[in-house]
């Protein structure tokens, strides 16, 4: 146990008598202060429900490879499906990543209003033909949201903000739940790239195999190991901004597995409304300080880091601006 990470019981936070929420609330803005990265237990969601999402994603990620095709990510113009191995590239200057993915988020009609506003980022989901799958995930993705509440509730009220400040922006989230499968790799160590997470926060849930490595502020990897039954919650780039670092965004990466042994990670990662004004707070900027931050959209800030990860998201926006200036 890596006892440099706090681990942190969030049951109070579903009580209704805020005097029982404090120490939760003291000990998440200590963590994000101090290293951006702790583990919350006492969540709500039972075990059995993340070896059910384990379980059927594990059957996905061994359908034959002309399956997964069909819904390749590379098809969708909202960014979900199947991403293959090295279809990302978290870290511009390394290698790209050893991994597959699956991407899912709110399951819009394509004739959804909202859709119409942000074709990228909104619209329908692309799933398996594999019973059970989209009610396993849909469920998931619920579940994990209602966690998140209660961590944004109680990042707001360390900022002295209402405790709805965050949650008040989760109308049509634009939040993704993510499935990844490490293969593994006899002489490279690249499952994932050192990256920061792009929205307010990320829950990722891992399995026992371990290969999570976080940044400290002295540029110190260190080993974040499984904990049973918990979530990693981690500090996104729309985070930093509204703290003005008083919150940082930190870097980590995936070390992959070896010896024939796999890995399975589940990532949510909390990105509230495309159109949410993310605005550095007054409570985190000191008498005559500064933004480092201009004000900006949080779609617009997803968009822009998306266009630096994924080559195929780079030329689909190009062609679309270019086929917009010919219209």
């Amino acid at each position: 146990m890596n006892a440099s990470l706090p681990i942190i019981d969030i049951s109070t936070l579903s009580g209704s008598d805020p005097k029982q929420w404090q120490e939760v609330i003291t000990s998440i803005d200590n963590a994000c202060r101090d290293k951006g990265f702790f583990y919350v237990v006492g969540h709500g969601i039972p075990a059995e429900q993340f070896t059910k999402a384990q379980t059927i994603a594990d059957v996905f990620f061994a359908l034959d490879q002309n399956e997964k095709q069909r819904i390749n990510i590379k098809q969708s113009a909202n960014h979900r499906g199947w991403g293959q191995v090295n279809a990302e590239q978290l870290d511009p200057s390394g290698p790209q990543d050893f991994k597959e993915t699956f991407d899912m988020a709110l399951d819009l009609s394509e004739h959804h209003p909202q859709v119409a506003r942000c074709p990228l980022l909104y619209g329908p989901n692309q799933y398996p033909n594999l019973e059970g799958f989209i009610q396993v995930m849909q469920q998931h993705y619920d579940l994990t949201l209602q966690v998140a509440f209660k961590i944004l509730k109680a990042m707001a009220l360390a900022l002295n903000q209402p405790e709805d400040f965050f949650t008040q922006y989760f109308n049509c989230p634009i939040s993704v739940l993510r499935l990844i499968h490490y293969p593994p790799q006899a002489q490279n160590s690249n499952g994932a790239g050192a990256h920061t997470d792009y929205g307010c926060i990320t829950l990722l849930y891992q399995d026992d195999i371990g290969g999570l490595q976080v940044q400290d502020v002295n540029g110190t990897w260190l080993d974040a190991p499984p904990v049973a039954n918990s979530f990693v919650v981690n500090i996104g780039d729309l985070m930093q901004r509204w703290t003005n670092n008083r919150y940082k965004s930190t870097p980590h990466r995936v070390v992959s597995p070896t010896d024939n042994i796999t890995r399975f990670s589940m990532p949510f990662f909390v990105e509230p409304d495309f159109d949410t004004p993310v605005t550095t707070l007054d409570s985190c900027l000191s008498p005559g300080e500064e933004s480092r931050y201009p004000t900006i959209t949080a779609g617009d800030w997803i968009l822009s880091r998306f266009s630096e990860t994924y080559e195929y998201r780079s030329e689909g926006e190009a062609d679309q601006k270019e086929k917009i200036s010919m219209d």
